[in-house]
């Protein structure tokens, strides 16, 4: 059979969009004789030709056809598929608007544009019989975005949760394993690049609940914003909170949890999470991604994997790529109905309804009848305590007690800590992290 040859415009040739050019330049032979295509890469959209030249210091680097011009990249007739890797919602949505208009397919790791403007360019994509492939966006290299739209297809989803932010994951690593404070530990991930200078869209949790609200419209095929999301980062995470947890046999995880509840309302969520040490994802460790799904008819499973990073992300760019080349792509967008421009808006769980159980650490004065006006005060809100730790006071007046509860109501949980942080014998605030139980299949055996 005889090869098709089909051009590409790559808009961007940072970290990622570097990866893919090298991919495509490098693994030209390979990706012929495995898919019968020849992916031409005719255009390398850059803000300034003189500056990526600079930058391209392998040979490979130094032939791509870099140019300014956005616009003749995409109109290029040659150009069969357009790979969006600029970033941000603005620049980045008029050029995918111009390509779809075209009927050119799209492919993006763009989680923020998606997350902001998904159902207008899916819609508008559908119009022009053409289609867009987000692989990228969510996960690194993990193939969970397809795995979601086909491979799960006969599932009722009930829950997918996970780690999603390999910066942030690593940042935690390195609190618990070797003992380091919050602003060390986030030093040394932007000494080695896992962070950003300004590490705020990581730290603060919302670039994982971008991820899950796009993973979550996915799964329970319903439409989400981030702003249908509870979202806490690890930024008042305090080092002691890491050993008290590893005492009590856990670990301190980012995560993002979707789940169905009752009346199919669903719980969106991301905190740090107190996640049993015998929890298979208490184990991913670094800048790795996790992402647990539980189908009704498939049970538990884990995607695993590099949640970024230059060649990950774009070894899920050339995915798509590949899916697009095989028309596989076209033919799964224009069938599945579960993308976010042809579904309703969820049915969200308040967040104050939420039911979980609980860690809670307070700084209180050492005497007597301090421990009974915090289990009074839990106590009057139908907060049931689980266990109690206690260290002695060295050279402070105040004394860490750590308490984890049965489960409780979050708006319950939220008045009591009100009332304990207003105790004379008290100095607030109190810490307040949520916990979850191991997944039944990695118990042991009964």
């Amino acid at each position: 059979m005889a090869e098709r040859n089909i051009g590409i415009t790559l808009l961007g040739f940072g970290v990622v969009g570097g990866g893919v050019a090298r991919l495509l330049t490098e693994q030209r032979e390979l990706l012929a004789q495995r898919t019968g295509i020849r992916f031409d890469l005719r255009h390398v959209v850059v803000r300034s030709t003189q500056a990526a030249s600079a930058k391209a210091e392998d040979a490979w680097a130094q032939r791509l056809p870099f140019t300014t011009d956005a616009n003749a990249a995409i109109d290029d007739p040659a150009v069969g598929v357009v790979i969006e890797l600029i970033g941000g919602t603005s620049t980045s949505a008029a050029l995918i608007e111009r390509a779809l208009k075209a009927g050119k397919p799209v492919v993006t790791a763009n989680k923020s544009l998606l997350a902001e403007k998904g159902p207008e360019l899916f819609a508008l994509a559908r119009k022009h019989d053409t289609c867009i492939a987000f692989e990228a966006s969510c996960g690194g290299g993990i193939p969970i975005i397809q795995a979601l739209l086909r491979d799960l297809a006969g599932n009722r989803i009930d829950a997918l949760l996970g780690i999603v932010n390999g910066t942030c994951n690593f940042i935690l690593t390195k609190m618990t394993q070797n003992g380091w404070s919050y602003d060390q530990s986030l030093a040394e991930a932007q000494r080695l690049g896992f962070a950003e200078a300004n590490p705020a869209m990581d730290v603060s949790g919302r670039d994982a609940a971008q991820k899950l609200s796009i993973l979550a419209s996915l799964a329970f095929g319903v439409r989400l914003t981030e702003k249908d999301i509870h979202i806490e980062g690890i930024d008042r995470l305090d080092a002691a909170d890491i050993k008290f947890a590893s005492e009590l046999g856990y670990v301190i995880k980012l995560l993002a949890i979707a789940e169905r509840g009752a009346g199919d309302r669903i719980t969106l969520r991301v905190h740090p999470t107190l996640v049993h040490k015998t929890d298979v994802l208490a184990d991913v460790s670094g800048s790795f991604n996790a992402i647990s799904v539980y189908g009704h008819a498939l049970g538990h499973a884990l995607w695993y994997g590099r949640g970024a990073g230059r060649m990950p992300t774009a070894s899920a760019v050339i995915a798509d790529l590949v899916g697009i080349g095989l028309g596989s792509t076209q033919a799964v967008f224009k069938q599945i109905r579960i993308l976010p421009d042809q579904t309703s808006p969820a049915s969200v769980l308040p967040f104050a309804e939420l039911e979980s159980r609980y860690y809670l650490r307070v700084m209180a004065k050492d005497e007597p009848g301090v421990m009974a006006a915090i289990a009074t005060t839990l106590g009057k809100h139908r907060v049931s305590i689980s266990a109690i730790l206690q260290h002695e006071s060295e050279h402070s007046k105040l004394v860490p007690i750590v308490i984890s509860t049965h489960l409780a109501k979050e708006g319950a949980v939220a008045k009591a800590i009100t009332e304990i942080d207003a105790l004379a014998v008290t100095q607030g605030p109190a810490m307040c992290l949520r916990m979850i139980e191991q997944p039944e299949e990695f118990g042991e055996a009964k």
